[in-house]
């Protein structure tokens, strides 16, 4: 039988999206992913500096990179990938279907324009409409939208509020397909409670002490601060905060914490993917504060709850409406509200056995957000196409 040939667009090698395509590569599809970025290791706007990942992001799928002749290389622009050959490229493999992810580039936007009834063209994409505009701006931001998700076929959402945004954007019910937002839960659920004991002892947190963990970028979007100040309101000597990351809220939030003069608030630069599964595992509360704008999902609450943590999130991260339930495995708060924040705080840090049990019942809610489950859809949506042609 012949295979169905799926081209993927997508700017860089990313941790998210390796396991899928590789997996993909296993079934009956022949995968071809174009890396539009081009080869070089470029910074981390956010981390602020060059990230190489310590797991395989290009084992087990066919991939090639295309030159990105971009004067200012870089996925954090529109003009920062243009790519001379990709069209090309994409026309030899003989595609059955393209997906693309992203559209805010320039290259990726010509591929859409290209392809759209030529073959069928895919789209992946967080985007929610969490962030408030003015209704002006909104009409145009309609406008716009209606006129690009025109190019595009199949809608593959990764939630409910990522599916409303694309609802917005003028696609119907037949162009939506639920491809849920994924990480590797079986890494982060991996027993290593010998090296979380360790971390908890380097740290001088006890057993019977509750840590509150903060993973992510030190940036304005993700907001660390917010969490920090509540934090000193809370002023728990048998609780913890520890901050992992870097990036250009970093001397700010160490500031402050001199200034508190607590003794229970603790730094770790950023860690590889090898160590977080540790990280998370050490923790009881993970939580992210967010206030926007473009916090479209937030996959560092998928790692905690595959590690069986319980999750503290605002309403502006595009996961809480799907992956935490109030009082069940976690709580939502509404950004801010800093009374709320410390109020909550007090709350869930009141009984650790709380926590275990919130913990528990993340890890039953993240069992069903699988890489799994994202191959099922897409092998689904390749036999209607196939049906189509």
């Amino acid at each position: 039988m012949k295979k169905f040939r799926l081209a993927i667009v997508i700017s860089h090698p990313i941790q998210y999206y390796a396991p899928l395509f590789k997996l993909l590569t296993e079934t009956e599809i022949l995968l071809k992913v174009f890396y539009t970025l081009g080869e070089s290791n470029l910074v981390d706007k956010g981390f602020g500096t060059t990230i190489n990942w310590d797991i395989p992001l290009l084992e087990g799928y066919e991939y090639e990179f295309i030159e990105n002749i971009a004067k200012e290389k870089g996925s954090h622009h529109f003009k920062g990938i243009q790519n001379r050959d990709l069209i090309d490229k994409l026309t030899e493999f003989l595609p059955d279907a393209v997906l693309v992810y992203g559209w805010a580039y320039s290259s990726h936007l010509k591929v859409m324009r290209h392809f759209h009834k030529k073959v069928p063209v895919w789209f992946r994409g967080d985007s929610t409409l969490l962030d408030k505009q003015s209704t002006f701006k909104t009409i145009l931001r309609k406008l716009f939208l209606t006129w690009l998700y025109s190019f595009v076929d199949k809608a593959l959402y990764v939630g409910q509020k990522n599916r409303a945004y694309f609802e917005f954007s003028g696609l119907k019910e037949d162009q939506l397909v639920f491809v849920p937002h994924t990480v590797d839960n079986e890494r982060y659920a991996s027993l290593r409670k010998e090296e979380a004991l360790v971390l908890r002892q380097k740290l001088n947190i006890k057993d019977e002490e509750t840590l509150i963990l903060f993973a992510g970028k030190f940036e304005s979007k993700k907001d660390p601060e917010h969490l920090l100040h509540s934090f000193i309101e809370l002023n728990r000597s048998n609780v913890h905060l520890l901050f992992v990351g870097n990036g250009e809220l970093e001397k700010s939030l160490k500031s402050k914490v001199m200034s508190s003069k607590l003794k229970n608030i603790h730094f770790m630069d950023f860690q590889n993917q090898t160590q977080m599964p540790v990280v998370y595992q050490a923790c009881d509360l993970f939580c992210l504060p967010s206030q926007g704008p473009g916090e479209t999902w937030g996959l560092a609450v998928n790692e905690a709850m595959a590690a069986k943590k319980a999750i503290l999130v605002s309403d502006k991260a595009g996961c809480a409406a799907d992956l935490v339930k109030n009082q069940i495995n976690g709580y939502i708060f509404e950004v801010g509200n800093q009374k709320s924040l410390t109020t909550i705080l007090n709350v869930l840090t009141e009984d650790k056995k709380r926590l275990i049990l919130m913990g528990n019942r993340s890890g039953e809610i993240i069992k069903e957000w699988t890489f799994q489950k994202q191959v099922e859809k897409i092998i689904k949506e390749t036999k209607i196409a196939k049906q189509r042609k």
